[in-house]
């Protein structure tokens, strides 16, 4: 699944080690959710866009 959350997350200044923290998951997941490589479920979506101040459709919608 194609995302914005590696750009938004940059351009926070946030290491992904500090999100995987703030949303409790592993620097692993996160860096997996950002190439692509792992679908997380709707509470961690909702977690991960709270944390980087973005909405859901900021972060996950895809547009073609």
């Amino acid at each position: 699944m194609k995302n914005n959350v590696k750009i938004t997350r940059i351009k926070a200044s946030i290491t992904q080690e500090q999100l995987a923290r703030k949303v409790g998951v592993t620097r692993q997941t996160i860096g997996l959710i950002e190439k692509g490589e792992y679908n997380p479920s709707l509470q961690l979506c909702v977690a991960i866009a709270k944390e980087l101040n973005r909405t859901l459709d900021e972060l996950f919608w895809e547009v073609d």
